[in-house]
């Protein structure tokens, strides 16, 4: 029996959390074309009969220009030092950089078995990605290079296999049925702020937070109350969009998502409010006809604005 961890690294927007759930079978990690989606280390667990695959999704290592993004590039290495195998992802399509040889420079020091991933291999032809295996293989003497796509599955289970062989005998780690050790409403935020910036990636690049504050069971229905944090006044129409269209939108994508990932349907309708410090403004919701409940209010804080959403999945 082997188990142990592994962690993707790269560039932001290399495909590390979109190979992190295609090899999980199952949505961990949320993904989107921003970089510096991912703000937290996530675990996936992936079981075979003879091994334990602990996968651990961190940021993309990038220069940083805030403090977010010191905090980010210290998560991403503290993980470095404590898995046992990691993937270096370079995405088929594009040219091997200065942040590829950067990150490579940095992973010589550390003791964990070192791979190359090329990511997005479904983008290009064959002649290409034959082009950019030959590159990235010139970065380092990586223990092994493998070429993958996580949309189209191309050698993902090939990827599996190659890590699974440099993780050390161990008995497993996490009980069988348990796919992340991620709390249900982390990954139901996580959910939330992928369908937040959906959209709106260029005007909020950084500047969404969501904490789901509450998740009651009510018969066959779960309530999930969240918290929605931007970091100035001028992005609650960002977040709100014309007559709360976006609003809605992002309770309908919230809400399908987690239907998703617990295998439960829902039913609903939309209503919007807005409350800014003591005096209230009520406003309909654009279209009544929602397949949606989202509640939204919004109250001044030091930190900014917070914004609540409330969505009901259920059967």
């Amino acid at each position: 029996m082997r188990a142990g961890f592994a962690c993707f690294v790269g560039r932001p927007n290399a495909g590390k959390s979109t190979l992190m759930n295609s090899i999980v079978g199952q949505k961990i990690a949320i993904t989107s074309s921003k970089p510096q989606t991912t703000r937290h280390v996530i675990r996936g667990v992936l079981h075979r009969e003879d091994s334990q695959l602990v996968l651990v999704d961190t940021p993309g290592l990038h220069r940083p220009r805030t403090l977010l993004g010191e905090r980010l590039n210290d998560l991403v290495r503290q993980t470095w030092s404590e898995v046992d195998v990691i993937g270096l992802c370079i995405p088929a399509d594009e040219e091997v950089g200065r942040g590829d040889r950067f990150i490579t420079g940095e992973l010589a020091e550390l003791k964990a078995t070192v791979l190359a991933v090329v990511t997005k291999a479904d983008l290009v032809d064959k002649k290409r990605l034959a082009e950019q295996l030959v590159a990235v293989s010139q970065l380092a003497d990586f223990a092994e290079v493998v070429p993958v796509s996580a949309v189209s599955g191309y050698q993902v289970e090939t990827l599996v296999d190659v890590m699974t062989k440099y993780l050390p005998e161990s008995p497993q780690l996490y009980p069988d049925d348990m796919l992340t050790d991620e709390p249900e409403q982390v990954m139901v935020a996580e959910l939330v702020r992928e369908a937040a910036l959906e959209g709106v990636r260029d005007e909020l690049p950084h500047s969404i937070a969501v904490v789901v504050e509450e998740m009651l069971r009510e018969g066959g229905l779960t309530k999930i109350y969240a918290d929605v944090y931007v970091e100035r006044t001028s992005q609650k129409a960002i977040v709100i969009g014309a007559r709360g269209s976006r609003l809605k939108e992002v309770g309908t994508r919230a809400r399908a998502r987690s239907r998703r990932c617990w295998a439960r349907g829902s039913t609903s309708t939309c209503t919007s409010g807005s409350r800014k410090t003591g005096s209230a403004i009520r406003n309909s919701c654009a279209s009544s006809a929602s397949d949606a409940l989202v509640r939204f209010v919004t109250r001044t804080f030091p930190s900014g604005r917070v914004y609540r959403l409330m969505f009901r999945v259920g059967p």
